[in-house]
């Protein structure tokens, strides 16, 4: 450690020291309480475990379960040592996860009991055939956890620098393959920072934890929430009645979320007449009407923003009445300019490509040199999202370039290249072109519009049965269209822009 370095780890040892007896964390699943002390004396139990099983700085560690206290101290833990926590969509399919896992090529592996099977199919396809580990419990033959925190061995803490890797997280799929974003760990206590004055968090506010840590939203709420010294109530999958009992049996205070999750708590709390008014700050996407209704029920507060894993999550935040349809202004620890296809800044009500600069823009793409090269053009990350900033500095989303085109179902990215790959594969389709459409439960839907090759038959519902067999089952198309023809450019290819205007696909 330098003089002017600062990890994960430190900060858990910082809070054992602010908040000691104070609870930190509440698993729902089992009922397990530990206060920021036990935090502390429990990671660096696993931290000196990981080290007696040879692992060093920059190696890599990957996590497939649901969240759980266990996975929140493997992350600590993995600070300590130097590791880098590859997290794994468990959303996606067995094809996905293997090359996720062959992309970072993780030493160690954890794996709840669940996806034991799926791993025991595909461990001997992955490189360097990590050794594994049950998250919780013994079984399948894979070591369990706690046999990890006890060893005969002494813990040195690494010499891990603030610019050091802590996560790779897998974005969507462009061109064909998914690209590891690499944070580093100031990127993630920057980000900590800009959540904790924008939600104005303190000691006294308690979290309620259901976005996956595999998503960078639910990985920096957690790590922010707890830095603040917040209760974290830790729930493994999200379920709307359960959240809602919580809310008003813990006195929740904050969470982020997607598209519908807010609506379904606000269904159950009209069912049950639960008291949720303790919900003083919520964070996402959502729409206008679902933002009011929680505001007008609990006198609360919605916080909107933009951002996106690059960014360390967070680009630009505010409240959602200070201007409704924006996503804030730029955050404080960020630039932002919006530039044209040559990267020319575009003036006040334009709309251009968002470029980010600041301490929040990631390391960039696992072992993708020259995408790397590309985003970093010009001094500037840029985002592949277009963007309207207004007189008074309030951003718009409008959409994404043609080249990142993408959809963002409840939160997830999905891109519509990948479906089509797929949906090519089915002998009955000809052309077919995949866009987002607006959607009342997710937000932004998926819509395939298809032509079919002459003499063949087929149903929405086999299609995205096909689909979904395929890729994960998020990425399925909710909305089918067969049509007799398409309509073309005049250089030949499918005019998509013309397909989206006659099916009912979103524009900015």
């Amino acid at each position: 450690m330098g003089l002017y370095d600062l990890t994960f780890f430190d900060l858990i040892q910082r809070n054992a020291q602010c908040f000691g007896k104070l609870p930190a964390w509440y698993e729902t699943d089992d009922q397990r309480r530990l206060s920021f002390s036990e935090i502390h004396v429990r990671v660096t139990d696993l931290a000196r475990g990981l080290q007696y099983m040879g692992l060093q700085k920059g190696d890599r560690i990957g996590v497939l379960g649901k969240n759980s206290l266990d996975f929140f101290l493997l992350l600590g833990a993995a600070a300590a040592v130097g590791a880098i926590v590859l997290p794994i969509n468990w959303r996606l399919s067995a094809e996905e996860i293997k090359f996720n896992l062959n992309d970072g090529a993780p030493k160690l592996l954890f794996v709840d009991s669940e996806y034991q099977p799926l791993m025991d199919d595909i461990h001997a396809q992955l490189t360097g055939l990590p050794q594994r580990f049950n998250l919780k419990a013994d079984g399948g033959g894979y070591r369990t956890f706690e046999s990890l925190c006890s060893p005969a061995a002494e813990f040195q803490q690494a010499e891990v620098k603030v610019d050091d890797g802590f996560v790779i997280i897998h974005t969507a799929a462009v061109a064909g393959r998914p690209r590891g974003a690499l944070l580093s760990h100031a990127n993630l206590l920057c980000a900590n920072m800009q959540f904790n004055y924008c939600l104005g968090l303190t000691p006294a506010d308690v979290h309620l934890n259901f976005l996956p840590l595999f998503h960078v939203a639910g990985l920096c709420m957690a790590i922010s929430s707890f830095q603040a010294g917040c209760l974290t109530i830790n729930m493994s999958k999200f379920d709307a009645h359960q959240a809602t009992e919580l809310i008003q049996r813990h006195q929740v205070s904050c969470f982020f979320e997607f598209s519908p999750i807010l609506s379904s708590i606000l269904d159950e709390q009209k069912k049950s007449a639960a008291d949720i008014g303790s919900l003083r700050a919520v964070m996402g996407l959502d729409t206008p009407e679902t933002i009011e209704r929680y505001q007008q029920l609990t006198g609360g507060t919605f916080f909107t923003m933009y951002g996106q894993t690059e960014t360390s999550c967070l680009t630009s935040m505010g409240r959602y009445q200070d201007r409704p349809g924006a996503a804030g202004r730029v955050i404080s620890a960020a630039r932002m300019q919006l530039v044209d296809d040559y990267d020319r800044p575009v003036a006040a009500g334009q709309v251009g490509e968002i470029a980010v600069r600041g301490p929040m823009v990631f390391k960039g793409y696992w072992n993708l040199p020259q995408d790397n090269a590309y985003a970093f053009r010009e001094g500037w990350h840029h985002t592949g999202d277009l963007g309207r900033l207004d007189e008074d500095g309030f951003l718009y989303y409008a959409g994404r370039k043609s080249e990142k085109e993408l959809i963002k179902p409840g939160g997830e990215n999905v891109y519509p290249a990948e479906v089509e790959k797929v949906i090519m594969q089915h002998p009955a389709v000809a052309q077919v072109v995949v866009f987002g459409v607006p959607d009342p439960k997710w937000k932004e839907g998926i819509k395939a519009v298809c032509r079919l090759r002459a003499g063949h038959q087929l149903t929405a519902k086999e299609l995205i049965s096909f689909v979904g067999q395929r890729i994960a089952r998020y990425k399925k198309p909710q909305y089918v269209e067969f049509v007799e023809d398409m309509p073309f450019t005049a250089a030949g290819g499918i005019d998509r822009e013309e397909v989206k205007i006659r099916h009912g696909g979103k524009h900015p």
